[in-house]
């Protein structure tokens, strides 16, 4: 909460700049009327950042695994399924293809005789994570990778099989130094579900994009968007530092 405060203590002293015919923060100075509501415009976005942020990410972290599973098996043909996906969808940068989701699958659907409308809502958390996904089996492959062999090993002498050793032994395991990167990711979602703005969805950066064309003050209200972006973050990790301490992921060796 410090953090917080001393990151806001600027944007407060600088508020008090409206009298300046340079500064413009009277747009956004919480003691007028107008710049009071300017910041609940503002603000009333986040819900929609966070939650596209939160359902894509929980869809990256399936996909991300089912994704992982092949890249360990000991066949050549098997380990191909993850490496073709992963290297063609993390090598397509993220604006294109959120055009190619909301704008053609669509097309692809009704050309399958099925009419399938994409809003962008969900044109954003499919391209998020499908994106993300990529990123997260890489993290899932070296977690799993950085267990000994011997788990598994020591697993199959009792009788478990590829599964139950999976879910009970290695993945436990592995989660716990997955999860800074893991975050780290989630991070990258929350920012990136920036470019949902271009699709017409009114997160953050839309609204602050509406609110500059009303008001003509670009510095000013982009000023308070990255304060709003970095106060999320801020929480984000202080959240996962938590989880890391409750799970043991930050110990000394």
């Amino acid at each position: 909460m410090k953090k917080i405060l001393a990151l806001t203590l600027p944007f407060l002293i600088l508020s008090g700049c409206s009298s300046s015919t340079t500064w413009g923060w009277y747009v956004i100075d919480p003691r007028t009327e107008t710049g009071w509501i300017n910041i609940k415009f503002l603000i009333s976005g986040m819900g929609d950042t966070i939650l596209i942020s939160v359902i894509a990410a929980v869809i990256s972290i399936f996909v991300g695994l089912l994704v992982a599973l092949p890249g360990l098996s000991d066949r050549w043909g098997i380990r191909m399924i993850n490496r073709v996906y992963v290297e063609l969808v993390r090598s397509i940068p993220l604006l294109p293809m959120l055009f190619w989701v909301f704008y053609g699958l669509p097309i692809i659907f009704k050309s399958m005789g099925m009419n399938v409308p994409i809003d962008p809502f969900w044109g954003a958390i499919i391209t998020l994570a499908l994106s993300d996904s990529a990123f997260t089996a890489e993290i899932y492959r070296a977690g799993i990778q950085s267990i000994a062999k011997g788990q598994s090993e020591a697993a199959q002498t009792i009788g478990l099989n590829y599964l139950q050793t999976m879910r009970y032994v290695i993945l436990p395991q592995a989660i716990r130094r997955i999860l800074p990167p893991l975050a780290n990711q989630f991070i990258y979602i929350v920012k990136m579900s920036a470019f949902a703005s271009v699709i017409g969805m009114q997160e953050l950066t839309r609204r602050a994009n509406e609110l500059v064309v009303s008001e003509y003050r670009p510095l000013e209200i982009y000023s308070l968007l990255i304060l709003e972006y970095l106060v999320l973050v801020l929480i984000i990790s202080a959240g996962v530092r938590w989880l890391e301490r409750r799970m043991g992921s930050d110990e000394r060796s």
